[in-house]
């Protein structure tokens, strides 16, 4: 059976080969002779309550001077594909959950849709993580400026992040005595309107933020740790970390084995965890990345095995 695949994502030409977890994906997917069609968020439309798009077939290479070759584009209902990947990356706005709501309706009309759009809708990349808090560290959600001083206060040494946030932008450690504590607070907050996370500080972040890839609810055996470059408390490759691939440890496969399988009943497929020492931080269900240099550290083949689970639920 030819497998008809679609990809939502960003723009292909601007990618980072080397790097990119859904050409991996794509690739993959052609290895098994299943045909691409490629989709940017402004391709969709729904039409009489039909959610279509204008698509073009592509093939890929692992070919840092040339990646892609697309085909003539055609119009066509979503409903024609048998799976399509939702991998276009944050930031989660309004054009992204209306993109969603596409997803879902081609989903009723019978295609496979990796990750559930539902799903991307309720799972917040922070505040889903909330929902294990025996895997997390001390934490809390605010926008009331007494409560997060009140925090910082207890702890001493705290994280402050927003709750839509990517690639570690506007992460803020702030220690004891740290005369920032207010503006950090009022900034992130808009003062006082605006929900943010505090965080006690994890020392072991010195040891790298772990990616823990699952598909289907079940862990890659390994996970890169991103060790955060010299001064820095954020171990994100975009904030300038390194890559570091490992085993997982004891504790880390409990944490997947304590999330999997809500996963699993949320129809979260493919699914990157981030782990700090002994502690969940965050459930990344968008765009999970550091798929190919896990791969290439271990010669594993991570997409494979994803597209591989993809064709049986199909």
């Amino acid at each position: 059976m030819t497998i008809n695949l679609g990809v939502v994502m960003d723009p292909i030409e601007s990618i980072t080969v080397k790097k990119d977890t859904t050409l991996a994906m794509l690739l993959a997917a052609q290895k098994r002779g299943w045909i691409i069609h490629y989709m940017s968020q402004s391709d969709l439309c729904m039409d009489q309550g039909t959610p279509r798009a204008t698509m073009q077939t592509m093939s890929v290479m692992d070919n840092q001077e040339k990646w892609y070759e697309l085909g003539s584009k055609t119009d066509r209902a979503l409903s024609e594909l048998d799976v399509i990947l939702m991998r276009k990356d944050p930031p989660f706005n309004l054009d992204y959950i209306y993109t969603t709501y596409l997803l879902e309706q081609a989903q009723r009309d019978g295609t496979f849709i990796v990750n559930d759009p539902k799903s991307l809708r309720d799972c917040n990349e922070k505040l889903f993580a909330t929902q294990f808090p025996q895997c997390c560290p001390p934490l809390l959600v605010a926008c009331c400026e007494n409560r997060l001083k009140e925090f910082h206060e207890e702890h001493e040494d705290v994280i402050y992040k927003p709750l839509d946030g990517m690639g570690g932008t506007s992460i803020f450690r702030v220690t004891k005595d740290d005369a920032n504590l207010s503006v950090v607070i009022e900034t992130l907050t808009n003062s006082g309107q605006r929900q943010i996370m505090a965080q006690k500080y994890i020392p072991e972040i010195t040891n790298g933020d772990k990616r823990i890839l699952l598909i289907n609810g079940k862990p890659v055996d390994y996970a890169l740790a991103r060790v955060p470059a010299i001064g820095e408390s954020r171990g994100n490759l975009a904030a300038g970390g390194n890559g570091k691939a490992q085993e997982l440890s004891d504790r880390d496969r409990w944490i997947c084995d304590e999330v999997g399988p809500a996963l699993i009943e949320k129809g979260l497929i493919f699914v990157g965890l981030d782990v700090i020492g002994d502690y969940l931080t965050e459930i990344n269900v968008t765009s999970p990345t550091c798929l190919r240099e896990i791969d290439a550290a271990f010669s594993l083949d991570i997409a494979g095995d994803l597209m591989d689970c993809i064709q049986q639920k199909l």
